[in-house]
Formats: C-alpha cells, structure tokens, sequence
C-alpha cells in the first residue's frame, strides 16, 4: 500500500487537473475523469488496483448523500414530491422490471432473478453527473430539483431491489409476505433512524460546550453514524442518511452558529470535490478487473448485451418521463398538482435524458461476491459487472456530452421565477435593509440616540440598502444590538421563504451574508 502511495498523490493531482480542463472546455468531468481511468488502466506498470465495493459504501456513499441532503431545497422537494416519488420509486422499479425481462429474454443464462438483480444495479441514475452537467446550461429551477430530489432517493429503491433480487439468487426462492415486511422496515425503519440519529445529534450540539471546530467534526461523523446505525439493523442506511441530512439542513439556524456554517460549507465542499473525483476516476480504473472473467461470453458479445441493456433504461426512462405528464393532466381533474399545466414535450424530453449511470450501480455490481454460500461460483457474476460498466460508460458519454446541446437546442423557460436571478436578488436585499431600519427604530430607539455605530449602519441601510459592517465604529453594546438585527433577518428570511414564491437559492444567498457579518464582528 505505501509503495503506490506516490500513485495515488499523483491520482488526485491528475483529477484536479482534468477537473480544471473540464471547466475550460464546458464538459461535465464525470466523463473527463472516467476517459482518463480507462487511458491509465492501460499504461504498462500501473498498480492493479481491486475496489471494495464496501469501500464505495461506507466511505464514499454517506457523505456524498449528505452533503446533497443539505443542499437541496426542502421547499422545492415538498412541492415536486409526486412526480420525485414516482421517479425514485415506481420508475426505478419499472425500469429493473424492463431490465429483467430483457435480460431474460437474450440473454443466454439469465434467468428472471438475475434479471432483476442485473435491473437493481443499473436502474439508478447518478446525480453528481447531471449536476456537473447542468452547472454549463441555463435550465428551470424546477428540473434541477426534480432530478436532485430523485437522486437522494432513488439509490435506495435500487438498492432494496437489488438486495431482494440477490436472495432470491442466492436461495432459489422468493418469499412474498417476508419480502413485503422487509421491505416496509427497509423504508420506514430507514427514515425513523435517519431522523431520531438526526435529532439526537442536533442535541448534542446544542447542548455540549462545542466550538466550530468539534462542530465541524462533529457534522463529518454524523453520515457515517446514520449509515452504519440503519444497516446493522437491516434498513436502508441511505434513506437514513438523506431523512437525516434534510431534517439537520432544515435545522441548521437554530444548533450550528454562523462560524460553524461558514466553515462547514467551504469543508464539505472540498470534500465532496475530491470524493466525487474519485470515484468516476475509479470507475475507469478498474477496467481490466472487469474484463479478465469474459472469457466465457467473448468480449464482443458482452459490448452487444450492454448496449442492449442501455438502450432498455434510455428508452424506459424517457417512456417514464411522458408517462408521468400523462398522469399530472389526468390526475389534474381529482387533486391539486404542482403545476396543472401542460409542459408540452420539451420538458419530459430532457428529464428523460437525465439518466447518466454512476458510482452506486458500480459498488452495487462489485458487491456481488464471487461464490454462493454452497460453494457454486455466482452465475453470471462477471457479465454482470461488464454490462454494468458498459452501462456507465455509455450513458456518460452518450447523454453527457448530447444533454448540453439538446437543452440549448430546446430553450425552455423557465415557468416558475419568470424574474431574472440578480433583480430577484437585490429585491430581496432592499426589503431585507428596509426590514433593519424598521427594528432598528422601533426596537433599538434609545440605543441608536447613544451609539454613534449604530446609527452609522442605519445611515447605510438608507442611503443604499447596503448592510456591511465595514468602517463602522462598534462597540460591545453595538455588536449585540447588531447581532440581534441578523438573527431578526434571518427569521424574516426563513419566513419569506416559507410562504412566497422565492428561489430558496437566493434566501441562501441572503444568510451566508449574514454569517458573514457576523463573523466580522468578531474581529472588530
């Protein structure tokens, strides 16, 4: 290990390098980074190298969930749940059953359970890819929140599929009732850990003399804690993990201070960066450990079966995301929808062709253990991992470098903030300042008639709108008046975005300003 660890120095420098040309050129660097492992894997004298698919799960699955659980929007999550829940569940679930009877049908050797398992791995679609994609296009807000909030849940539906497809390969029956019971504690047990580990952890932090530092730590321990928390007792330690991180971001004023969230999100950011480097760079690295058991099918074979099985999950997906129109306008006449118009064909269409496969269908693959508990090698195991990486593969570079173009082509608009980003922003920054002055006068009278810094800031929140503290003469009474006018902004700022139509990006934008002043008082 400590001889190829120059190796692995060298691995991240070369992932932050094409990361950079990425940005240059305006290509997504999942697939930079996957066309760089596959080009290293054939450089003679490259150290083998053989990824644990525990080491995806338990290292790199938990806070890459959290780290999204935290960045999503629980107010746009709410408002798409129907059609995020159909996606994450009843699509994933068609989508393996596609799968399955596909596999099943040409597939020499499969049979309906090894179709299923084979549908559990390569159902999911990855998120980060979409992301990084859609950072280059201009797309409504509802898209990116309806493909975030699919991705934080639709890895554990996959996942439920695929642990039920492996029993049933694994023991050559399928017990119903059992499945069905198992399944409801996978789900609800998954979520009530999430949440209950969520609340106990925000005590913690309230209530133990903690600084940002063992804040910070504190926060990196907490995805583990959840994970490993749920699957020892045999629920879905994704769904905990994400119930969790939603319940804490939602949480996040009233136990973390502004020092600890300002540090918090440069961390997790930086983190998260060098996590998701890795593991699409590992997905091309480990090209020849799954080519060297096809000898059997014949490599030219199995390119055949995984392309086969690509076009299956494209073209289930786009049927699925048609079909979800289909049921908004129908279901439109019953109940209130999210939006009852109709979103024509553009919409569905680049939904449809989010559906980029990644690191979870990888670690799901390699978690398949090369002999059954009798002793029998599991059958179709290698095949298994080739149509999974040639899956990877080609939805990466077929929808991820086509997804660009088709969104630039389409010109959606965007039905929902039809104001540009930047006027909604200031907008909102004169009725936050107007808010100020208003407290300021009505509340803090006396103390704005005896403290010239006070009235310094109040001067600049009406000539301006501006709230910087800078160049403003602060005493300790007038460090506290102000920090009692951030948190009353902060509690407008949560108001308004509970109850009107605002981009929650921009009411973030608004608190990290706020964080930020804060954390000037403290060095003045």
């Amino acid at each position: 290990m400590l001889t190829d660890f120059p190796f692995y120095l060298l691995l991240i420098a070369v992932i932050v390098m094409l990361i950079m040309l990425a940005e240059k050129i305006k290509v997504a660097y999942p697939v930079l980074l996957v066309l760089a492992g596959l080009g290293i894997s054939f450089i003679p004298g490259i150290p083998p190298l053989h990824i644990e698919s525990e080491l995806i799960f338990i290292i790199f699955l938990p806070p890459l969930l959290y780290e999204a659980a935290w960045a999503i929007s629980w107010k746009e999550l709410w408002k798409w749940r129907r059609i995020i829940s159909s996606f994450a569940f009843i699509v994933v679930f068609f989508t393996a059953l596609s799968v399955a009877f596909v596999a099943n049908y040409f597939i020499p050797g499969f049979s309906l359970a090894l179709g299923f398992l084979l549908g559990g791995i390569v159902s999911p679609p990855d998120a980060v890819s979409a992301g990084a994609i859609l950072k280059f296009v201009k797309v409504p807000r509802r898209f990116s929140s309806i493909l975030e909030g699919e991705s934080l849940l639709n890895d554990a539906s996959s996942l439920i599929i695929f642990r039920f497809a492996f029993i049933a390969v694994a023991t050559g029956q399928f017990i119903w009732h059992e499945a069905a019971l198992s399944f409801g504690w996978m789900i609800f047990g998954g979520i009530g850990i999430g949440l209950v580990s969520a609340y106990l952890i925000m005590l913690v932090h309230k209530h133990l003399p903690t600084d940002a530092n063992t804040d910070l730590v504190l926060t990196l321990l907490t995805p583990y804690a959840m994970y490993i928390a749920a699957e020892e007792v045999h629920s879905s330690g994704v769904l905990a993990v994400v119930s969790g991180g939603l319940y804490l971001s939602n949480k996040r004023l009233v136990f973390l201070s502004s020092s600890s969230r300002l540090r918090g999100v440069n961390v997790w950011e930086s983190l998260c960066f060098i996590l998701n480097g890795l593991v699409f760079m590992l997905i091309g690295l480990d090209l020849p450990e799954i080519t060297e058991g096809l000898q059997e099918t014949g490599l030219s074979q199995a390119i055949q079966y995984g392309l086969l099985i690509t076009g299956v999950l494209i073209l289930a997906r786009v049927i699925s995301a048609f079909s979800a129109v289909v049921t908004t306008l129908i279901a439109r006449n019953f109940i209130t929808v999210a939006d009852s118009r109709n979103p024509g064909v553009r919409g569905p269409l680049v939904l449809g062709w989010c559906g980029m496969r990644g690191v979870v269908s990888l670690a799901a693959a390699l978690s398949i253990p090369t002999h059954l508990d009798d002793g029998t090698p599991f059958p179709q195991r290698n095949l298994i991992l080739f149509i999974t990486f040639v899956v990877i593969l080609t939805t990466l570079l077929l929808q991820g470098l086509t997804l660009p173009w088709m969104i630039k082509k389409l010109s959606i608009t965007d039905p929902d903030y039809v104001m540009p980003e930047e006027e909604m922003y200031n907008k909102v920054r004169k009725h936050l300042s107007d808010y100020a002055v208003e407290q300021l006068h009505s509340r803090y009278g006396a103390e704005l008639q005896a403290q010239p810094g006070l009235r310094q800031v109040l001067q600049k929140l009406e000539a301006s709108g501006s709230q910087s503290g800078d160049n403003v003469l602060f005493g300790h009474e007038t460090k506290e008046v102000y920090r009692s006018i951030l948190n009353l902004q902060r509690e407008w700022l949560t108001e308004k975005n509970r109850r009107h139509n605002i981009d929650e990006e921009i009411i973030r934008r608004h608190l990290l300003f706020l964080d930020l002043e804060e954390e000037k008082l403290a060095l003045l």
